[in-house]
């Protein structure tokens, strides 16, 4: 695992450009705490407080000082479990902790997820905890759908695509689109996104994409790049 401490202005912060990111080529950063490692999808700038979206690596019985969450956090959890003060959050769920919201998280066999910080929209303050046991909605015969959360015109869900279909979103607003690919594998025009990749795109991730081999689950946020 390669570890490096950065410094600059930002990272993938311009919302008007098109992002792709794969785990495998990307380089783990350290965090202020130890056991606890980075993945930069996008960032303001690299101060511990300003808006970001990561991927976050817990070691086994490592922990991250408490902190209070200025325009929210939001995260869902990718593998292992991932614990605070409020309660254990395994693979599969989806947390939002609205403005002001604290916490001081830890996991006590490892864990990695997927988290956007200071993003939320104003008044949006309602926190949610949601799993992927709860029944999901059939979109049509190739594909269902679990909506996590909806607010204005942004709107989060999982989606499930069976082997070979066609990439079509249940959920598409004006404001982009981003995309993290959970499992499994997409194919679009000669290229092949597996997971974990994460796409961000001012309109529309795929236009002509379909399912691979085994299907694909992703996590999308639509509407929220304004």
């Amino acid at each position: 695992m390669n570890l490096i401490d950065i410094q600059g202005n930002g990272f993938n912060s311009d919302l008007d450009s098109r992002v792709v990111l794969f785990e495998s080529d990307e380089k783990w950063r350290l965090s202020p705490s130890d056991g606890v490692k980075r993945l930069y999808l996008d960032r303001a700038n690299f101060s511990e407080y300003t808006s970001a979206t990561s991927i976050v690596k817990f070691d086994k019985n490592s922990q991250f000082s408490g902190h209070t969450h200025q325009n929210g956090e939001e995260f869902f959890v990718l593998d292992g479990i991932f614990s605070d003060e409020h309660g254990d959050y395994p693979k599969g769920t989806y947390v939002r902790n609205p403005h002001d919201s604290c916490h001081s998280p830890f996991s006590k066999d490892g864990c990695k997820i997927f988290v956007k910080l200071r993003q939320f929209q104003k008044d949006d303050s309602v926190r949610i905890v949601r799993t992927v046991i709860e029944p999901w909605e059939t979109y049509n015969e190739e594909i269902t759908y679990l909506k996590l959360h909806e607010f204005r015109n942004e709107i989060v869900y999982l989606a499930e695509f069976k082997p070979h279909s066609k990439i079509n979103l249940p959920f598409k607003n004006k404001g982009g689109e981003e995309i993290l690919i959970l499992s499994g594998a997409i194919h679009d025009k000669g290229n092949h996104f597996a997971a974990i990749t994460w796409i961000r795109d001012p309109k529309s991730c795929f236009i002509e994409a379909c399912a691979g081999n085994n299907g694909v689950r992703v996590f999308v946020k639509t509407g929220h790049l304004f």
